[in-house]
């Protein structure tokens, strides 16, 4: 190989000299046991960040010079913790950002989850409680949801040029996030499965002219290297697949 040609890691091709790099680095948070079935949304519950396992290995991927954000939702906080905790150097502090908390579900929080999605329509490729544009009574819309977000990922670019920025956040808001950067509609995030503890990664170039994104990866699992822990995360039947467990 020359020693002139640029070299690329991984199929991703080197930043172009004048364009500035910034690295979204999207965690959801641990799972949810305590939601006793019931649909929760925004609801303040806590997670299980007991998996040390799943977490030394989201440890080892993310950038340790970045500036860290969360949702204002506690689990999104214990999720952080549990990173640090496996040997991540913590952040001297994480901003809680409200924009990018889980959907607001309004009447539908509290109700039984499993009744709720018999009770609708199954939507092909949709993985979420109600089409894009359906707003839940006395809460918001995904539409809704992806507004505040892409709104949120627009000024922190500015803000933050050039950086590593690591949110915990939820199902939704990471979801959002990738339709913006292929630039889909907000609908479009539907496709895409986000479990819980993992990681994706969205990378936005800044030029004079010009701006742009790359999508290194999407729903990253670093624990599946182990595999005897990968089998004891694969789905146990049709009902893990369901869209309920969402937020």
């Amino acid at each position: 190989m020359s020693a002139s040609r640029p070299r690329t890691t991984g199929g991703i091709p080197p930043k172009p000299d004048g364009l500035s790099l910034t690295r979204w680095w999207w965690v959801r948070h641990a799972p949810v046991r305590e939601d006793e079935g019931l649909i929760y949304g925004q609801k303040d519950l806590n997670c299980d960040c007991s998996d040390t396992v799943v977490f030394n290995a989201v440890a080892r991927i993310l950038p340790r010079d970045a500036v860290w954000y969360a949702s204002n939702l506690k689990r999104t906080h214990q999720t952080a913790a549990a990173i640090w905790a496996a040997g991540f150097p913590a952040p001297a502090t994480m901003v809680h950002e409200r924009a990018f908390a889980e959907q607001d579900l309004g009447e539908w929080q509290g109700r039984n989850r499993a009744a709720f999605f018999a009770s609708r329509p199954a939507a092909i490729a949709s993985y979420w409680f109600a089409p894009a544009e359906e707003r839940a009574p006395g809460g918001e819309s995904f539409a809704d949801l992806s507004a505040r977000v892409c709104a949120a990922i627009d000024r922190l670019n500015v803000i933050h040029r050039g950086r590593d920025i690591v949110v915990s956040s939820h199902g939704g808001p990471i979801k959002a996030a990738i339709a913006h950067a292929l630039g889909l509609p907000a609908s479009g995030g539907f496709a895409f499965t986000i479990d819980n503890c993992s990681v994706t990664r969205l990378d936005h170039l800044h030029g004079a002219d010009h701006s742009g994104w790359r999508v290194p990866m999407i729903n990253q699992q670093p624990w599946i290297a182990d595999p005897s822990h990968a089998a004891m995360h694969q789905p146990a039947g049709p009902e893990a697949a369901s869209p309920g467990k969402i937020g």
